[in-house]
């Protein structure tokens, strides 16, 4: 048989396959009217509407489940009520540790009949500034405070005061600041090895930052027809690429890691691309435990399905961009790698900018423009501004400008040969002691240190007691110490190393006696199956940290760790 008659034969077949189809169909309705098929057509499309909408939502079917289940098991009287209880207690002990005066002091809930004098209003700021018992200043807390040079505190002061009154809104009426913000964003594009088209914006922070681009990305995905754009990011990754996907109406997809080296899994990052995949995510370091995802092997996926890369080296950025010259190598991770479209990195960080810049830099003009936003037709003119604010502080730019170059290539370098030495010489004596472990291997500035033995938390808690100010991580549990330049002062270091090693070996007398105190609701808020519960505290801690009511407890009783895990 030929290949003609072959294909006749088959077209035959179907036919009478179809034949056979309709004459089935028209059987099953021939006792039907019209408005009964008319109906069931209906009904069937709406219901299969329905649960394509039902099925295929931004939040998995699973995890909407569990969130029902668990919403239906707090309705129940007896199990809600002691369950509210708990939650009751725990946001009490809450208030109580974070809204506590000193005797005498209380909150001013009203205006001033009178306007107070100069003098009578700093003697209120030095009273306020009692209330601080964390002594940052002496190194004892991870991160925060990457500097607080009196020096430059003072520069810094006398430049935010020139232009306290100034907004880059107005260019025409404030152009230094103008010229200041175009120089901090050509100046760090060049540290980032940008070419002439790169550009950028200067941001309130990391996390604007890093919600710029996303919003970017997504603006370009809804323009290539991605009804539902999907953000592919190690689960390492910051939290604020969760609260991009939360503004923006996209999905994040987290992306495991390697369990030994606690990088992104590329084959992982592979296999979640697909058709609404809108951006790809590195971390330069990232956060938890201080490691640099294999950005080249990533940028090789972002090269072949064209799809952006960005930089998160919010964290490291200012240190990872003079570690070669400060005799530090690393593997590639700006602009000089094909297919990384975009960098956001902090100036408020190891830029020892003041609180409050940062900036997000592209490659190419063309992601720029997604970032933008525009009101053409606006009755108080044509609008249009860089990023999520309208009127910005030129005093923050103006001070981050005046740091940068104060701090010229030379400071950065300086700083950034102190702060890797000291973290790379922690990270080599914890790994000596029995009984911890150092996550991955990391390169910049963070050691995050866990433990097979015992529950890590535990060892939060002694550190504590000492003085020490450290960050709490979870899945996995444990604790990490972020270097800064205050940590290379005299001393510091070898203190935190002798004081890990003292408590560690107190604990490993008895490894397995349960925590308490803070580590012990670290631990229990990662096993609460109910995450709604660990949302709800947290709201409360919000709640807490605008509450003018006394609490009774004293401040003596305060831990100082102020942070929200």
């Amino acid at each position: 048989m030929t290949s003609d008659s072959a294909l006749e034969v088959y077209k035959e077949m179907v036919l009478l396959y179809l034949e056979e189809g309709r004459r089935q169909v028209n059987s099953r309705c021939a006792d039907l009217e019209p408005w009964q098929i008319i109906g069931a057509t209906l009904i069937t499309t709406l219901g299969a509407v329905w649960i394509k909408g039902f099925l295929f939502q931004q939040e998995s079917l699973t995890s909407r489940i569990k969130k029902q289940c668990f919403r239906l098991i707090r309705k129940i009287p007896f199990v809600g009520a002691s369950i509210q209880s708990q939650l009751n207690k725990a946001l009490d002990d809450m208030s109580a540790s974070l809204c506590t005066l000193k005797n005498g002091m209380s909150y001013a809930k009203q205006l001033p009949s009178k306007g107070l004098s100069q003098s009578q209003v700093l003697d209120k700021i030095r009273e306020y500034e009692t209330l601080n018992e964390v002594q940052w200043e002496k190194g004892c807390v991870s991160g925060a405070v990457y500097w607080g040079d009196e020096t430059l505190t003072k520069l810094l002061v006398k430049v935010y005061g020139d232009f306290a009154w100034s907004n880059p809104l107005h260019p025409d009426i404030f152009p230094g600041v103008r010229k200041m913000e175009a120089e901090v964003v050509r100046m760090s594009c060049t540290l980032f090895h940008g070419g002439p088209n790169s550009c950028g914006t200067v941001t309130s922070g990391g996390t604007e930052s890093i919600l710029m681009a996303c919003k970017a990305y997504r603006d370009m995905a809804y323009e290539r027809g991605v009804k539902y754009p999907e953000i592919l990011a190690p689960v390492s990754v910051h939290a604020a690429f969760n609260k991009a996907a939360h503004y923006f109406g996209m999905k994040l997809v987290h992306i495991p890691l390697d369990k030994k080296t606690m990088k992104v899994d590329v084959k992982a990052m592979k296999r979640a691309i697909g058709k609404n995949t809108a951006m790809l995510v590195c971390s330069a370091p990232q956060f938890p435990h201080g490691i640099m995802d294999p950005i080249e092997e990533v940028a090789k996926l972002a090269v072949r399905y064209n799809l952006p890369l960005h930089v998160d080296a919010c964290l490291g950025g200012f240190l990872i961009v003079f570690m070669a010259k400060a005799g530090y190598s690393l593997a590639p991770f700006d602009f000089r790698v094909k297919g990384v479209t975009s960098i956001s990195a902090d100036t408020h960080k190891y830029g020892y900018a003041p609180k409050g810049s940062s900036v997000i830099l592209y490659s190419d003009k063309k992601y720029r423009h997604y970032q933008y936003f525009v009101a053409p037709d606006w009755q108080g003119g044509i609008y249009a501004s860089p990023s999520i604010a309208g009127s910005r502080p030129g005093g923050i730019i103006a001070a981050c400008w005046a740091t940068m170059m104060h701090m010229g290539e030379n400071g950065y370098i300086d700083a950034t040969k102190k702060i890797i030495s000291t973290a790379r010489k922690i990270k080599t004596e914890i790994r000596k002691i029995k009984g911890v472990f150092v996550f991955g291997d990391p390169e910049v500035s963070v050691v995050a240190i866990g433990s097979d033995v015992f529950d890590i938390f535990r060892l939060s808690n002694a550190l504590t007691s000492k003085g020490w100010n450290l960050n709490t991580l979870q899945y996995p549990s444990s604790i990490h110490i972020c270097c800064t330049v205050l940590h290379t002062q005299p001393g510091v270091a070898d203190q935190f190393i002798r004081d890990v090693k003292e408590q560690v070996a107190i604990i490993m007398k008895n490894p397995k006696e349960k925590t308490t105190g803070m580590g012990a609701i670290y631990g229990m808020a990662q096993s609460i199956p109910d995450r709604s519960m660990v949302t709800e505290i947290s709201r409360g801690f919000l709640d807490c940290l605008y509450s003018t009511e006394v609490s009774k407890t004293n401040t003596s009783h305060m831990n100082g760790n102020g942070k929200a895990h």
